[in-house]
């Protein structure tokens, strides 16, 4: 894989068309200056010609050379790709659950666009959708019904979308500008859901304000000490104003932030370091942030779609090799609830020795081990 890597990294350098483009221009420049002294002297039209072989076919030279170059590196990491992941026929299913659902499937696409902030593209999708539908079948409806079992309809609605693009204005203000203050007022505006949640959100939120206002705004490093007691009475004000209702519940980590003034000369060696200077705290406090907004949307934290696909990549190269014991052996599936136990345990855990018998596969959430 490194070397996969490697070369990828070499053909986005140096594998591009800009020194193609810039050969090409200089051709153009060529060819305009000519024209326009033909135009002025047309007299010497034919020994303006004349001159201008030679440059113009060495320009042309370099495009070709400049073209071969880049074929030549496409072509490596082409022929890496391919070493790296071979072609296999994917296994064959006779019973395909999804095939008929494709309004479910329409609208786990859908909200993941929606989600990963594709407003645009979900919009279009959604219109092509229900029009190919709407084409496919003959009983408007039905058709009807289906998208409302489903939920399309509610994907259609500007309400959803103005939602999921708060949030991601929310998201920018806190990664690209370190602006937490939208995410505040937002955590303000739902302290009661959250409350019903039991979430901290709200007090994670006015923690790293406070430490991003005692080390955050100014510069120079955090030892500074002209810029650490600027932050320190910023961060004192903040905590008075911002964060005294949270006394009762969150009286030790208030007495945390506040204890950290006395080392505000040398914060680097104090007890408290971890707590203030810590480089993931503004990714775990967005990712805290999308999980609640979505929950209170009745959402999961991350894409059903992105969870689904890569629960598929990582099962289908194990059903992929049980399908070549199962044929090896001549073994069939009876039904579509069950697994023959001795292929499954060779395809999933090569070390064991199974039985031949086939058991149903239980359908609780949890996997249990298959009897021998």
């Amino acid at each position: 894989m490194e070397a996969l890597i490697a070369e990828h990294q070499k053909l986005s350098k140096s594998g591009t068309l800009s020194e193609t483009l810039d050969d090409i221009q200089r051709i153009i420049d060529i060819l305009v200056r000519a024209r326009e002294t033909a135009a002025a002297t047309p007299e010497d039209t034919s020994v303006i010609l004349t001159k201008l072989q030679n440059p113009v076919k060495s320009s042309f030279e370099d495009v070709r050379k400049d073209l071969e170059d880049v074929r030549k590196q496409q072509n490596k990491y082409a022929k890496l790709l391919d070493k790296k992941f071979k072609d296999k026929v994917l296994p064959q299913m006779e019973y395909d659950a999804l095939s008929s659902q494709p309004a479910r499937i329409n609208r786990a696409i859908a909200m993941h666009l929606l989600r990963e902030g594709q407003f645009s593209v979900a919009s279009t999708f959604l219109t092509e959708a229900t029009r190919k539908e709407s084409l496919d079948t003959t009983d408007d409806l039905t058709m009807t019904g289906t998208e409302q079992d489903v939920g399309l309809d509610t994907l259609k609605s500007e309400d959803l979308r103005k939602q999921f693009g708060n949030m991601y204005y929310i998201l920018h203000q806190m990664k690209n500008q370190r602006n937490l203050l939208p995410a505040i007022q937002w955590a303000r505006e739902k302290r009661e859901e959250l409350a019903k949640r039991v979430s901290n959100l709200e007090f994670e939120l006015g923690k790293l304000q406070f430490i991003w206002l005692f080390i955050g705004p100014h510069s120079g490093s955090p030892n500074s000490r002209p810029d650490l007691l600027l932050g320190r009475q910023r961060a004192l004000d903040y905590a008075r104003n911002e964060l005294s209702h949270f006394r009762s519940r969150y009286f030790k980590e208030l007495q945390q932030l506040c204890g950290a003034i006395a080392f505000c000369p040398n914060l680097e060696q104090s007890p408290y370091r971890r707590m203030f200077i810590n480089n993931d705290a503004w990714d775990q406090i967005a990712t805290a942030f999308t999980k609640e907004f979505c929950s209170l949307l009745g959402l999961s934290a991350d894409s059903p779609l992105y969870i689904a696909a890569t629960a598929g990549a990582i099962a289908l190269p194990h059903f992929s090799k049980l399908e070549v014991i199962m044929k090896a052996k001549g073994t069939e599936w009876t039904t579509e609830h069950e697994i023959p136990s001795a292929q499954y345990n060779r395809a999933f855990n090569p070390s064991s020795d199974g039985s031949t018998t086939i058991r149903p596969v239980c359908r609780s959430t949890q996997w249990k081990p298959l009897q021998k």
